[in-house]
């Protein structure tokens, strides 16, 4: 390692190897074995460094030239991190800025995330976690390009000015490793919002693994998160990973995180916090880099306030709250989501696009969506399979349209929803039943099937596709 003669205010460190054009990193500590510390980590990644030790010195650097990455100490002699890291977001904002805080220093961690760090790491400096944190945030150069519509996954849709200010927030979120909480009725769009933060952020070529806690029987939650060894329980028949190591380097989706048992909340929030896990029957920690994002529809203070949900865990997941609209909200965006959807369809079943008639958009203006883009996705789906003459109308629809029914929607939709996916489901059930009887009762003819149950062969072929059938 070459050392740089010292400057008055500063100095610099470059590994003999690294290019002289490579990116640099200002590390701010007051002190000098720190320092010295994380100049020799940095140096051997083929970085270049800049270290200084107050806010003055730091501001002066940032000042005179590029900084790619800033690691600063939260407590300085005469200031603060915080001070550094709005400093950043307000004159330098291609500068990625990440905190180094005492052990147990959690509260301050998560004031530097909501002024817009990057990431944290505490006191004793791992020096993987070191290394991890700062790949991470020198990829952000290379996630900048890519707008939030262009992720391979998914899209969000629409132009009005509640999606406008989401797709801002979201890419500022993307530039974050913060943990971000994000609230929204059921069908809102929730996971998407999600898979948008991770697609457009340093982790995009890492894993992004959703998880539905509700889904999860109570005794297999632990075994599922964390992973366990061959012999831990009855059925542990071999080893085997959990969640976080399957997201390792990426991003973990938690939706319905509402539904965990108050047990595994405590075990979780040690994992976030500790960045390790333990699987189920091993004493052996498993270090993991891992963004947390979590989801749920119900309202998360109250489930604190009834003590249904852990506060601590509460304020460590929810740094960061993103309210996803509901489609009665943003009702201007109705017509191009049918329209999307409906070229979707068109694709798919290599048919010509069905048209909206001026009296079923009015409808749909009209409703209320209790199940959100989620149910406008089936309405659309079920209007393209019964409208003649490739034109959807009203009747197709099939819309609730009394009054009663409107406001039963509004005043309790994630309950009308939910009531309404169990019937679709227990529908379903039947409808596959009866498809499968045509088709052996017609030796697999699709077009005789169709007549056989007086349908046209174009809504028998959406039923198979439907029912993955084909």
């Amino acid at each position: 390692v070459t050392i740089c003669p010292p400057r008055t205010r500063h100095h610099s460190r470059i590994i003999d190897t690294a290019p002289m054009n490579s990116k640099t990193v200002l590390i701010i500590d007051d002190e000098p074995d720190i320092r010295e510390l994380l100049e020799i980590t940095i140096s051997r990644m083929g970085l270049h460094t800049e270290a200084v030790g107050c806010v003055a010195d730091a501001l002066h650097c940032l000042a005179s030239k590029p900084i790619q990455l800033c690691l600063t100490d939260i407590k300085l002699p005469d200031g603060t991190g915080l001070d550094i890291v709005r400093h950043i977001q307000q004159h330098c904002s291609d500068t990625a800025v990440a905190v180094i805080t005492a052990f147990g220093s959690t509260e301050l961690a998560v004031e530097a995330l909501k002024a817009g760090a990057f990431d944290f790491i505490n006191k004793p400096l791992a020096v993987d976690q070191l290394r991890n944190l700062i790949k991470s945030a020198l990829r952000l150069d290379n996630s900048q390009a890519s707008p939030v519509d262009s992720s391979r996954n998914t899209r969000l849709l629409g132009e009005s000015e509640q999606i406008r200010r989401l797709r801002e927030q979201i890419n500022k979120l993307a530039r974050s490793q913060a943990p971000v909480y994000i609230s929204g009725e059921s069908g809102s769009g929730k996971e998407v919002v999600a898979r948008l933060i991770h697609a457009n952020g340093p982790r995009s070529n890492a894993p992004f693994v959703p998880v539905n806690c509700g889904a999860i029987p109570g005794e297999l939650v632990e075994s599922e998160f964390f992973g366990h060894v061959k012999g831990s329980f009855t059925g542990a028949y071999g080893d085997k990973e959990g969640l976080f190591e399957a997201a390792n380097g990426g991003t973990l989706f938690l939706d319905e995180v509402a539904d965990l048992p108050l047990s595994m909340q405590v075990k979780l929030l040690r994992a976030i916090q500790e960045k390790a896990i333990r699987r189920v029957g091993s004493n052996q920690e498993i270090p993991v880099d891992v963004r947390i994002l979590s989801a749920t529809h119900r309202d998360l203070a109250k489930e604190v306030a009834a003590e249904h949900f852990r506060s601590d865990l509460f304020y460590r997941i929810n740094v960061i709250e993103v309210q996803v609209p509901s489609l009665r909200q943003r009702k201007e965006d109705i017509p191009l989501l049918a329209r999307f959807m409906l070229e979707k369809i068109a694709r798919e079943w290599d048919i010509t696009a069905p048209q909206l008639s001026d009296e079923a958009l009015s409808a749909l203006n009209a409703y209320q969506f209790p199940g959100n883009v989620r149910e406008l996705e089936n309405i659309i789906e079920r209007a393209a399979t019964l409208c003649e003459g490739n034109v959807i109308r009203a009747s197709d629809l099939s819309l609730p349209d009394s009054p009663g029914q409107l406001a039963e929607a509004i005043s309790e939709p994630n309950h009308l929803a939910q009531a309404a996916g169990d019937i679709e489901a227990y529908v379903s059930s039947i409808e596959k039943a009866i498809i499968l009887e045509a088709l052996e009762a017609n030796d697999g003819n699709k077009t005789e099937s169709a007549r056989m149950l007086g349908i046209t062969f174009r809504q028998f072929r959406y039923k198979l596709k439907k029912y993955e059938m084909e």
